[in-house]
């Protein structure tokens, strides 16, 4: 069994991943997210992954109202850094498959060989309708069947001197483009419906899981692994967590409650709404938001040990190859978490290695 692998969802939207005024609120700038990869390199993580985002959520926060193109800063991020892994996010709905296999091969050699590719598909409806690429005749089997053929288009276009490809999505006519990447970028894939899964399976070398409970996951994660290996190939499986690390278990779970004060329930509301939930749901629900509903993602919260010890278990129960982890304060809690937590963890996975 290889060692856990541990990286970063970096902050590239305002806020990061926290909907509330009471909370740390990175901002959407290169130096921010220059920063936390620094960070990340210097402790020991494994990989650095940044979203893309065309649209915010508004509210008090104006919650990722700003953000920076994925491609662009990730490729600042190759240069200003030299182990960790680079993974980027594409929109298969946005990017002609010719357009997007140029430019992960140009950040396959700006970072030496760490490039990776997170492939999604587009999900909420009006980040794509303000500037007229929204296609809702698509169900959601369409959409991952344009994602399976867009991601076929691109691999051959890194690997063949001319592919022909005619699809109801796009259409490549001898199309060539080189030079090709020295090495396939590693492609990450997030989702956890059946589409999701069998496309993961059968293109992806990661795949990013959530579940409602530790059985969920393990179920899901377990599926990933059965349904690649029977296809032959291997994709690792991955989920988020959200880390706010203090001296004591009380410091910790202190700031939990202070940040949890300024919930931002206007951008609660909209992110529900973008999800497809009707207007007036979702509003009901922000209403009744309590202050955990500012993290987007579950968290743990305590003292060194206890942080470990979560970590630990969850990536065993859950039959997890690694965590992609959020820091509220990347600053601190980070360069914290690379003190004590880190090699505490790596330690472990050499005991289970042993």
């Amino acid at each position: 069994m290889p060692a856990k692998e541990y990286g970063i969802f970096l902050p590239i939207g305002n806020g990061g991943w926290m909907l509330s005024t009471t909370a740390p609120h990175p901002e959407a700038t290169y130096a921010w997210n220059k920063r936390a990869a620094l960070h990340a390199e210097a402790i020991g993580l494994d990989f650095v992954m940044s979203m893309a985002k065309w649209r915010g959520f508004g509210g008090t926060t104006d919650h990722w109202g700003r953000s920076l193109e994925s491609m662009t800063m990730m490729a600042g991020i190759a240069e200003a850094t030299e182990r960790v892994k680079i993974w980027a996010t594409m929109h298969a709905n946005v990017h002609n498959p010719a357009v997007a296999a140029k430019m992960y091969t140009t950040l396959q050699d700006v970072s030496g060989g760490r490039a990776g590719m997170n492939i999604v598909n587009g999900a909420y409806a009006a980040e794509f309708e303000q500037f007229g690429i929204w296609d809702a005749a698509l169900s959601h089997a369409d959409r991952y069947r344009m994602t399976e053929l867009w991601t076929e288009a691109v691999t051959r276009l890194w690997t063949e001197d001319s592919v022909t490809m005619h699809t109801p999505y796009f259409d490549l006519d001898a199309c060539e483009s080189r030079p090709h990447p020295s090495a396939r970028p590693t492609i990450i894939s997030a989702g956890k419906s059946e589409a999701a899964r069998a496309f993961q399976a059968k293109h992806a070398d990661g795949a990013f899981l959530a579940a409602d409970s530790l059985d969920e996951m393990r179920d899901l994660s377990r599926d990933v692994h059965d349904r690649a290996a029977a296809e032959g190939r291997e994709c690792k499986t991955y989920s988020m967590l959200t880390v706010v690390q203090g001296e004591t278990d009380a410091a910790a779970q202190r700031k939990v409650r202070e940040w949890g004060v300024g919930v931002d329930r206007e951008a609660l509301a909209s992110m529900r709404s973008s999800w497809g939930v009707p207007a007036a749901q979702a509003r009901a629900w922000a209403d009744g938001a309590v202050g955990e509903d500012a993290f987007q993602t579950a968290y743990v919260a305590g003292a060194a040990d206890t942080v470990t010890e979560h970590i630990e278990y969850i990536v065993d129960q859950g039959e997890l190859d690694g965590l992609m982890l959020i820091f509220p304060e990347y600053d601190q809690d980070m360069v914290l978490f690379g003190e004590t937590v880190l090699p505490a963890l790596r330690q472990h996975d050499a005991a289970v290695l042993r």
